[in-house]
């Protein structure tokens, strides 16, 4: 064995075992969601005390267990993915035999369903010839629940009608899509525009060319994941991968105090000079009439934060604002594990107008420092 054979076969053992891990973990995952999805619907149709319970059920339990994977909504989700997906049944015994034991101690044999006619399989749709027909089959529980994570399918049930989702399913496997590639193909009508294009095969081609893959760490990254395992966020993801998730949720946040606030642009790119920058976040205040530049920074402050951020306000003012607008204004928010620190930032001809009208209409320092808490603290 020389050096090269060395190196070669530890990263195949080293990938090998990475990639049974995450397919173990998410099975784990998806298989214990559909059967809490389960138990939830057997007591909602035959539990002894349910009607103590009533609508309010999931609210109790959730109550009772107190924690994030079993929350009101994810409890719902589990109830959602139970009925969308029945032929999991058939997946669980084979799957609780090879990990816990006897498959009668399993869960779905306590609950004496695992013969139910709704569990039946469909032929394989997945191992056919590209020109793929697609019926009123189901696609086998071993597919769904190896081929596909528990985010995907999270995108995949609330789609009414079985042909697309059956569309989506099998085409997200064809292309081993990311998350983000199976939401970005959904909202671009996809199965809409195969169904009216007179080429559905070049269009499927061309699709799955310029798709983006899935790969083993965004499996991981998922909240339903971390959930599942326990963890926080911010204890085991890069610093900019927090970032994001903070600025999503800001998004939103922003969205909801009203106040004005209109979306343009996230991550947005500003060339000076040879240079490019990226504005976290960038909305248009229809009252101030102005625009609001959000950075959010992980870590301790530090004054180069507001000199960014002031390049952006000078760039937008000389090369964005029209002749109607008010100077734009910029918000940066800092966090870390002990605290949150809010600066507004204006270019220094503007604090008094600033101080005398804009702070009117703007989120408060105070809701800002709460919101940043208690979100770096969810995550």
């Amino acid at each position: 064995m020389n050096f090269n054979e060395l190196k070669q076969g530890i990263q195949k053992i080293s990938t090998s075992f990475q990639q049974n891990a995450v397919v173990a973990i998410n099975t784990h995952l998806t298989v214990r969601n559909w059967l809490i999805g389960c138990y939830i619907f057997e007591f909602e149709q035959n539990g002894e005390d349910r009607a103590k319970y009533g609508t309010k059920l999931l609210q109790n339990l959730a109550k009772e267990f107190n924690e994030d994977g079993l929350s009101y909504r994810n409890l719902k989700l589990y109830r959602q993915f139970y009925n969308c997906y029945p032929q999991i049944g058939a997946y669980v015994p084979q799957f609780y035999q090879k990990y816990f034991g006897e498959i009668g101690q399993s869960p779905i044999a306590q609950l004496q369903i695992a013969d139910n006619e709704a569990y039946t399989i469909g032929q394989s749709v997945i191992a056919q010839s590209e020109n793929v027909h697609y019926s009123d089959k189901l696609l086998p529980a071993d597919k769904l629940v190896e081929k596909l994570s528990y985010t995907h399918l999270t995108l995949l049930f609330p789609i009414d009608n079985p042909l697309k989702r059956l569309f989506y399913e099998i085409e997200c496997i064809k292309g081993t899509w990311s998350v983000r590639e199976l939401k970005r193909q959904i909202d671009s009508l996809y199965f809409e525009r195969s169904g009216i294009s007179q080429k559905p095969e070049l269009l499927s081609a061309t699709v799955q060319e310029n798709s983006e893959s899935d790969n083993m760490l965004n499996t991981i990254k998922s909240p339903f994941t971390f959930e599942f395992l326990g963890l926080k966020a911010k204890d085991v993801v890069y610093e900019s991968d927090l970032e994001q998730a903070l600025i999503e949720h800001l998004e939103e946040f922003i969205m909801e105090l009203g106040h004005g606030f209109c979306f343009e642009a996230r991550q947005k790119r500003i060339v000076i000079g040879d240079e490019y920058y990226f504005c976290d976040l960038v909305f248009y205040h229809r009252i101030l009439k102005c625009h609001v530049m959000i950075e959010l920074k992980i870590g301790n402050f530090s004054h180069e934060h507001i000199g960014q951020l002031k390049t952006y306000i000078n760039y937008y003012r000389k090369e964005v604002m029209r002749s109607d607008d008010n100077p734009p204004v910029g918000i940066l928010l800092v966090t870390n594990k002990n605290s949150a620190l809010v600066e507004y930032a204006t270019a220094d001809s503007d604090k008094d107008i600033f101080v005398s009208k804009y702070l009117l209409e703007l989120p408060t320092k105070e809701q800002l420092t709460r919101f940043i808490e208690k979100e770096y603290a969810r995550i």
